[in-house]
């Protein structure tokens, strides 16, 4: 076993990846960009060394400053995690070279499979079934576009060095197939510096089924069973679970035994995944009609490994370090068992309604449910941020990985959602209540899956309101009134109980919620109870409002309706949490926005920091609403901004490439009768 290992990642990878190592006695090295000098991944690791700028490609891309941080701690050997250089050929080349240990497959292997193209060519002289496609070499955009047309839409163009979702493009007829196209190659040279692509045919209803394999030096491979992985968005995953529902013994096996035959014909030595995309004919009732068709190869470690730990009771980390240092495997294939059921949700900093934006910010408020770091238990949280850190726009969206396990599914999901409901996250937009939402739909519930699940059920998914205005309201009132009596003082003037010797005291409160001003009035009665009324008319709800502090939360009666309410005051923002889900309300201070005017229209502006790629208008080109106007790239995704109205272009202020923060303008848009 190594002594001192370097971790050539960031996050929450290189967290787990040293908890797992000093478990074991081995000393960790970290490496760290200027964005992540404070990060949680450098305290938690032994020692820690700069390597460079905050873009990857000034710090966690340069393999040659990994190896001398590397030489110069005296590690033995570099974990690489996943993402950045992990499944780099020349990396692996240059750790051998270095006299290093490269925790991960053989750079042959990683060669083999890095190429979707070359892999899957591979994996038919072996027998593994492929979708139909072109995966050849001759990269024409004439020869691309008619393969597909032979192929017959829908396809799907992949980046053959990509992953992750990165580089690929759905096209449904052939006339959308040329702009498809160049954003998909534009994508992946600037993700993988490889613009080749393949075209494949699309599978209708498939579900996305994984294979975790473990090949040590000795020869030995086998296979720990499968994943889940069809809830995606952006074909990238959101929810993974072990086992997959309906999964068969037989196609289990067979599935396996293909899994352990790719990863021999690449003499694979660690921990990799075999991802298949799986097709249903007969639907979502017959998961014994089910076929398996090879897609990819990812020679690393995956992201949602920890259910396959889950159900196995097995630590990957550690069968990674002890297969790099020349041991066994420490089991056969016989020996495996699957127990109970697991489910990985992954909290993002993006903003689904608005089709899953990437968000950055701080994390003024970062409330986890009860959970352990990785022993087997209920619930576990994988995470590589603290509370008060910041989300930059550098690296990946990905805030922590949330694992729930039960002796059965409908117990992983409740655990789940409970766990879910008690994940608080305040300073910028998450996905967490979505998630919340996507398992409590009676698709996933009832286990009817495929990729589509999110936009076939998006009518209950997005721009949701979970808890109301006048529930929203009562707790916004609540925490108020709680943090006026913790100013009290013994004088009897001090006090906030809202005592007056000739009438009732009557309070107004204003509020933005939902788009929309509402108001309320409190009335404190005599007896000492309180009266609220939230909007007027027809649509007003009233009754006495009752509440108390229950350490961060506050248990709360208001209009038949107890509940208890988690509500983190932000400005004039109020995030309130509550069992059914959570939502926002803004309490106006009418005084402190006097004389401000409304906003400037006619501003298209970027909705987050990144660089822009295109510009498809000029100046006094006539523009129609929803037109494309500007591609930005931030977080490795491109986003498209569209015209909000009819107009015509009057200035575009920056260039393609330059970099932009959040909320610069991009360009002027002017009615038409101003041009």
């Amino acid at each position: 076993m190594f002594t001192k290992i370097l971790i050539a990642n960031r996050g929450e990878i290189a967290c787990r990846v040293a908890a797992t190592a000093q478990r074991l006695g081995v000393k960790t090295v970290a490496v760290y960009s200027d964005a992540d000098t404070n990060a949680k991944h450098v305290a938690v690791c032994d020692e820690a060394v700069h390597i460079g700028g905050s873009a990857p490609k000034d710090s966690y891309l340069r393999w040659e400053r990994i190896i001398e941080a590397a030489q110069a701690t005296g590690a033995q050997a570099i974990h690489p995690g996943y993402g950045f250089l992990s499944e780099n050929e020349d990396f692996a080349h240059a750790c051998a070279a270095a006299g290093l240990v490269f925790i991960g497959p053989p750079a042959s292997a990683i060669k083999d499979m890095g190429l979707k193209a070359e892999s899957k060519q591979l994996m038919e002289k072996a027998g593994v079934p492929l979708v139909p496609g072109y995966h050849g070499a001759d990269q024409d955009p004439a020869l691309l576009q008619r393969e597909a047309d032979r192929i017959g839409y829908p396809v799907l163009i992949k980046a053959s060095a990509g992953g992750g979702g990165k580089g690929m493009r759905a096209v449904d007829k052939s006339e959308d197939f040329a702009a498809a196209l160049a954003s998909c190659k534009r994508e992946a040279i600037n993700s993988f510096g490889d613009d080749a692509v393949l075209v494949e045919k699309y599978v209708q209803r498939p579900r996305h089924i994984e294979i975790q394999v473990f090949g040590d030096t000795h020869g030995d491979v086998v296979y720990l069973f499968e994943r889940d992985c069809s809830v995606q968005r952006r074909h990238q995953k959101v929810l993974e679970e072990a086992p997959a529902p309906g999964m068969t013994p037989e196609l289990r096996a067979q599935m396996g035994e293909a899994a352990v035959a790719a990863a021999k014909a690449v003499n694979y030595v660690g921990a990799g995944t075999v991802e298949f995309i799986v097709e249903q004919p007969g639907g979502y009732e017959r998961p014994d009609q089910m076929k398996f068709y090879f897609m990819e190869m990812n020679t690393r470690l995956q992201v949602e490994h920890p259910v396959t730990e889950a159900i196995t009771g097995l630590d990957l980390v550690e069968w990674q370090l002890r297969v790099a240092s020349g041991e066994p495997l420490p089991v056969k294939q016989a020996d495996l068992r699957i127990t109970g059921h697991a489910i990985e949700a992954r909290i993002c900093a993006e903003n689904p309604d608005n089709n899953f934006l990437p968000a950055t910010g701080a994390l003024n408020v970062y409330a986890l449910p009860e959970c352990v770091t990785f022993e087997r238990g209920a619930v576990r949280v994988d995470s590589g941020v603290r509370q008060g850190d910041a989300i930059s726009p550098f690296y990946d969206s990905m805030v922590a990985k949330l694992i729930v396990h039960g002796d059965t599914r409908a117990q992983a999901l409740a655990r789940l959602d409970e766990a879910l409901a008690q994940t608080h996250i305040v300073g910028l937009a998450t996905n967490v209540q979505f998630l919340r939402r996507v398992a409590r739909t009676e698709a996933f519930a009832s286990a009817q899956l495929d990729t589509a699940l999110i936009p076939r059920e998006q009518a209950v998914l997005f721009h949701q309101e979970p808890v109301g205005l006048p529930l929203a309201a009562a707790a916004a009132v609540a925490q108020t009134l709680l943090h006026e009596r913790a100013s009290e003082g013994a004088d009897p003037f001090s006090r906030c109980d809202g005592f007056h010797s000739h009438a009732l005291t009557r309070r107004r409160f204003e509020f933005e919620f939902g788009g929309e001003h509402a108001k309320a009035w409190l009335t404190y009665e005599r007896d000492g109870s309180l009266h609220l009324a939230v909007g007027e008319g027809d649509t007003a709800v009233a009754g006495p409002l009752a509440f108390a502090a229950q350490g961060d939360s506050i248990e709360l009666q208001f209009a038949g309706q107890r509940t208890r309410a988690a509500v983190y005051a932000q400005g004039e923002v109020d995030h309130v949490f509550t069992p059914r889900g959570a939502t926002q309300i803004t309490a106006i201070d009418l005084l402190a926005h006097s004389g401000e005017s409304a906003a400037e229209g006619g501003r298209l502006t970027a909705p987050m920091p990144g660089k822009v790629v295109s510009f498809a208008v000029k100046t006094g080109d006539a523009v129609t609403k929803g037109q494309p106007l500007a591609v930005m790239e931030a977080m490795k995704m491109e986003h498209t901004i569209a015209a909000p109205a009819d107009g015509v272009v009057q200035e575009l202020l920056y260039a393609p490439g330059d970099q932009v923060s959040e909320g610069a303008e991009l360009l002027k848009l002017v009615a038409a009768e101003k041009a």
